[in-house]
């Protein structure tokens, strides 16, 4: 019988926005990846799980959750017991069959680094607020040897789409560089992140205080 820690609670909740399926392995690490397989995601918890179980509503199990004030969860093989602490209520919840579930299959190795830079809350509330406030979908992380990185909120469809631009730190690379992705992919749980984005289309996102990080596919030129 074990409780969920708080910050358990924030990366399944995190998750479940990524993808509502979640196969959970024996120990403390729990990933995920979106059903477009162009975002996965990977945190260290504080809790350890003893068996794998899978989940195919994550959001209905979060809600679940949400019924008891403090649950106590109880593992079984095929369904966790809900219980109030000290009694009173409780849910027996099925597990799903791990084969219906979208899962990553292999560990992601991050290729040759070309651009990094820190991607602040600060800064992602803004492109979120600036995405929102022009309706435009689109993040362009741009670079001019030289000179400044900056990521310009845009419509890359349309060639007099208001934007917003914000410098997120200096260009050190000898060349130029564009590269190109959904607001909507960017589904991070709060804080301040290291950022790598190699031009073979790939992109890593990762928190400066907690234990979790992102591969986000690029978007093609």
């Amino acid at each position: 019988m074990m409780q969920l820690s708080s910050e358990t609670r924030d990366v399944l909740k995190n998750f479940s926005t990524i993808n509502q399926n979640l196969l959970v392995k024996s120990g403390n690490t729990i990933n995920t990846m979106s059903a477009m397989k162009n975002i996965v995601a990977k945190a260290t918890i504080p809790d350890t799980f003893s068996d794998e179980f899978a989940i195919y509503d994550l959001n209905e199990f979060l809600s679940a959750l949400s019924l008891f004030k403090s649950p106590t969860l109880d593992f079984a093989k095929q369904s966790v017991k809900l219980n109030e602490e000290g009694g009173g209520s409780s849910l027996n919840y099925f597990f799903s069959d791990p084969s219906v579930v979208t899962t990553p299959k292999t560990e992601i190795q991050m290729p040759s680094v070309d651009v990094e830079f820190v991607f602040t809350q600060d800064t992602f509330n803004q492109i979120q607020k600036a995405s929102a406030v022009l309706g435009v979908p689109d993040v362009v992380l741009r670079g001019v040897a030289g000179g400044d990185i900056n990521l310009t909120v845009t419509d890359r469809k349309n060639e007099t789409s208001n934007d917003f631009a914000i410098k997120v730190g200096e260009n050190s690379p000898a060349a130029d560089f564009t590269h190109y992705f959904k607001v909507e992919n960017l589904k991070l749980l709060s804080g301040d992140y290291k950022v790598e984005v190699s031009s073979k289309g790939i992109s890593r996102f990762t928190n400066m205080t907690k234990p979790i990080e992102y591969f986000i596919a690029l978007e093609a030129s």
